[in-house]
């Protein structure tokens, strides 16, 4: 169940509280940028006064080199006003990234839920780059409302009229730029909602390109991308008709002003209010406006697509954890850890009242007439979610007293559609085994059978594997997947359904590779693999929630007709 913790509002200026240095030194040197265009028109109308009405060549040289020292500062002010907005910028971004991944890859989980990798991979990069860019847009709008007033001040030295109509006329037009912003900012949201869940989609179909193609589901998979892809068009165009419409009616609102600010001051040159040098400053002051207030239609796009953007992202910051996180301390579990596992009463999903005991390097089978069984007990053995009732021990200890590092550590699940990583072959059968000796990785890439796979591949264990090892076959993905989990040896190692996708000469192998890796070492196989059953202590049979029956594999398929179905068919 998803909770938004932190307001959209108060994520989106807590990311630009953090650049405060940098977006301090932008908006210093904005404004001097923008005062020295500012007092460009003003210098030109002096340069005219004494070069045209004075006739003073000597004047006129000396107001053209102060222009040009003015020219030099501007533009040395803008080149590192922008730098360092851009920097607050992306560094804004790269922190709510982080902040982002952190959330999402934290042990106790949650964020992921109701949301597909594509989703949430879209919201980490141009939710962020959105969030990040208000920062670039704050300098801007500092340093255009600088400008701004710096022209005003001018104008009312010049004429009190003029100045007047200035800054009674810029607050008006800014707020209505402001209303105009607001469809803009809801069409944004929608926007990147919709194209968010395209990506989600595309990298959800393309992850299971290879079971799509063995079941001929194209066609269906083409049109259901096809479907979430115009929804995604047509959000798209409605934002970006809200925002060529709005950028069309401040062009229209911004010339229109101007246009008044020009005509009051033609009829007070034609009355002799003011000289020909302050009406050609009063003009190119009414041009030089054009851009401050054009920037601020720009800047309110900008703020309008930065709260949708932190709206999202803090939907996933704030999202409710799977579990807690454990106690302050955090607790260890004994030392050394033996690896008992004790459920009494499990109540979680579709499991009712589970009782088992697994001995400390036994190797037992969980047989499920229902897959949802399986999936509810691994859940619940690593701890991506605490029973509804009862409870799951480890060596006596139960797992919510102990630290989710602890339990992580101690207890590993092996996932049936585990990953592979972009990297060697290497890299990912040792992803896990943290100091683990070259003996013990060599005993992991015998047991899985992945040295068949070794021998078949050009490098070997150098070969490259790209991301989600999209580069090996199914088996040969399924047998690195087993290496990394028996590589990591962990105290309690938790597999399901790790040979599905390998032939019954390979399967039998496996198991004896598995049993003789892991003797001494507590074992659970959630499988109804006959192969891996043959092969384990003694077989648990959940039926309807509940454990129905306990024994060996062979007894278990010569009492148990339920049992029989299970593995045998």
């Amino acid at each position: 169940m998803r909770r938004a913790g932190l307001p959209g509002r108060s994520l989106l200026w807590r990311a630009v509280g953090g650049q405060r240095r940098d977006l301090a030194l932008g908006a210093v040197l904005g404004m001097g940028h923008q005062t020295g265009e500012a007092l460009v028109p003003v210098l030109i109308g002096l340069a005219v006064e004494r070069g045209v009405v004075a006739a003073d060549p000597g004047g006129l040289l000396r107001w053209l080199g102060v222009l040009a020292v003015v020219y030099a500062g501007l533009s040395f002010s803008f080149r590192c006003s922008a730098r360092a907005g851009e920097r607050a910028s992306v560094t804004a971004a790269h922190r709510l990234r982080t902040e982002l991944v952190a959330r999402v890859l934290a042990p106790e989980g949650g964020a992921e839920d109701g949301r597909l990798p594509g989703e949430l991979a879209s919201t980490a990069t141009e939710d962020a780059r959105r969030v990040g860019a208000v920062t670039m847009a704050l300098v801007a709008a500092i340093a255009s409302a600088t400008g701004l007033a710096v022209a005003a001040v001018v104008l009312l030295r010049t004429s009190l009229t003029l100045g007047l109509l200035v800054l009674l006329g810029t607050p008006l037009l800014l707020w209505l730029v402001h209303l105009l912003s607001k469809p803009l900012e809801r069409r944004s949201e929608t926007e990147q909602d919709r194209a968010a869940r395209a990506s989600g989609v595309a990298a959800d179909l393309v992850a299971g390109l290879r079971v799509l193609k063995g079941i001929g589901a194209e066609p269906a998979a083409v049109a259901r991308y096809r479907r979430t892809s115009q929804e995604s068009l047509a959000a798209t165009l409605r934002a970006t008709r809200a925002g060529a419409w709005q950028n069309g009616v401040v062009t229209l609102l911004t010339g229109a002003f101007l246009a008044l600010v020009a005509l009051v001051g033609g009829r007070l040159t034609a009355r002799g209010d003011i000289t020909l040098g302050e009406l050609v400053s009063s003009v190119a002051l009414a041009l030089f406006l054009i851009g401050p207030l054009s920037e601020f239609s720009w800047v309110n796009a900008e703020l309008a697509q930065g709260r949708a953007s932190a709206a999202r992202i803090a939907e996933v910051l704030g999202a409710g954890r799977a579990v807690p996180p454990g106690p302050p301390a955090g607790g260890s579990p004994p030392r050394p850890v033996r690896g008992g596992l004790r459920l009494r009463g499990l109540t979680y999903g579709s499991l009712r009242g589970v009782d088992l005991d697994v001995a400390p390097g036994e190797t037992v089978g969980v047989v499920t007439a229902d897959p949802a069984d399986a999936s509810a007990l691994l859940r619940c053995l690593g701890r991506h979610a605490d029973p509804e009732g009862g409870t799951v021990a480890l060596d006596g200890t139960e797992l919510p007293a102990l630290s989710l590092a602890e339990v992580r550590a101690a207890i590993l699940v092996a996932e049936h559609d585990a990953d592979l990583f972009e990297g060697t072959l290497l890299d990912n059968v040792t992803a896990a085994a943290g100091a683990a000796t070259a003996a013990r990785v060599t005993a992991a890439i015998t047991a899985s059978r992945t040295d068949e796979v070794v021998r078949a591949l050009p490098d070997g264990t150098a070969t490259a594997v790209t991301a989600r090892g999209r580069s090996l076959s199914g088996g040969q993905r399924q047998r690195v997947a087993l290496a990394r989990a028996l590589a990591a040896d962990a105290p309690v190692l938790v597999l399901h359904e790790p040979t599905t996708a390998v032939d019954a000469v390979t399967e039998a192998g496996i198991a004896a590779g598995i049993r003789d890796v892991r003797a001494g070492r507590t074992t659970v196989l959630v499988t109804n693999s006959p192969a891996l059953l043959a092969v384990t202590d003694r077989v648990v049979l959940v039926e309807g929630g509940r454990v129905t029956a306990t024994g060996t594999h062979a007894r278990l398929v010569h009492d148990r007709a339920a049992y029989r179905t299970a593995v045998l068919t």
